[in-house]
């Protein structure tokens, strides 16, 4: 079916386009609120600046799909495929992406605040500026992902993989990273100012610049962590792994260390200097 009899029947008032090959059609700038797409076959469609809103892509293929400042709030997407898609500028805000396969995709500030990306597959996909505020993470595969700049506040992670994610420059305030695997993850610059991060895996991770004040770091693993010029002021650490942490730049004054595996010369030397 073509682009013109999509656009026809849709004036005429039908909305369910169910299970429709689409491949390639041109869809640019269209309104299309309510319509029902699901298990359509999309791939290489035009969609950009189209009015999507309420509309359902459930289980449909969206590979290499334009969605550049499309309208998708409340939009459904769960079990789609998305993969190198373009959804730069989107807004999804309260759309579902359960399930969906958007790997490789291009989703620059997108806003996806209150989104629904349970069990989503990001990796590898290009986030950054995106607003994630308020967005449901839970089981989400983010490895890789690019999420420079990211609004997460009040973000759920629960079981989340960010394996190998820039986070650099993100606000991350007040989340809940406890028990996750972010061995080598980049929070360069991020805003991280009462999150906890107890029994974490951080180790390599980059902290360096960042904004931990009140952050909670207790039993988390922290070998190698980069904290350079960290605001640390009533961080704490009790019971961390700080080995092969490099003291020069760290300002442990105001943080709390107690119990912590810190026991390296150039440390335990800093720690006296700060408590005389």
């Amino acid at each position: 079916m073509q682009s013109k009899e999509v656009l026809r029947l849709y004036e005429e008032g039908y909305r369910d386009f169910t299970g429709l090959s689409l491949v390639g059609v041109d869809f640019g700038s269209r309104i299309l609120v309510d319509v029902n797409f699901s298990d359509c076959d999309l791939t290489g469609a035009n969609l950009s600046r189209a009015f999507l809103t309420n509309a359902d892509f459930t289980e449909a293929n969206l590979n290499r799909a334009n969605f550049r400042f499309a309208k998708l709030s409340e939009s459904c997407f769960h079990m789609a495929s998305l993969n190198k898609a373009d959804l730069q500028g989107a807004f999804a805000v309260r759309s579902n992406f359960c399930k969906a396969s958007v790997s490789g995709a291009s989703l620059s500030h997108i806003n996806l605040r209150a989104a629904q990306l349970t069990s989503a597959n990001f990796s590898g996909s290009n986030l950054s500026g995106a607003n994630l505020r308020n967005a449901d993470l839970t089981q989400g595969n983010f490895a890789w992902a690019n999420m420079t700049g990211v609004r997460l506040i009040g973000g759920t992670l629960s079981k989340a993989k960010f394996t190998g994610v820039r986070l650099a420059r993100a606000f991350l305030n007040g989340l809940d990273f406890n028990g996750m695997g972010l061995s080598g993850v980049s929070f360069e610059e991020a805003k991280l100012k009462g999150a906890t991060f107890q029994r974490a895996d951080l180790t390599a991770t980059n902290f360096s610049e960042a904004s931990l004040q009140n952050s909670d770091f207790k039993w988390a693993q922290l070998a190698g962590a980069n904290l350079a010029n960290a605001n640390l002021h009533r961080a704490k650490f009790s019971q961390a792994d700080l080995r092969r942490v490099d003291p020069t730049n760290v300002h442990w004054e105001d943080a709390e260390l107690t119990g912590a595996y810190r026991e390296e010369l150039g440390l335990v030397q800093m720690r006296m200097v700060t408590a005389s």
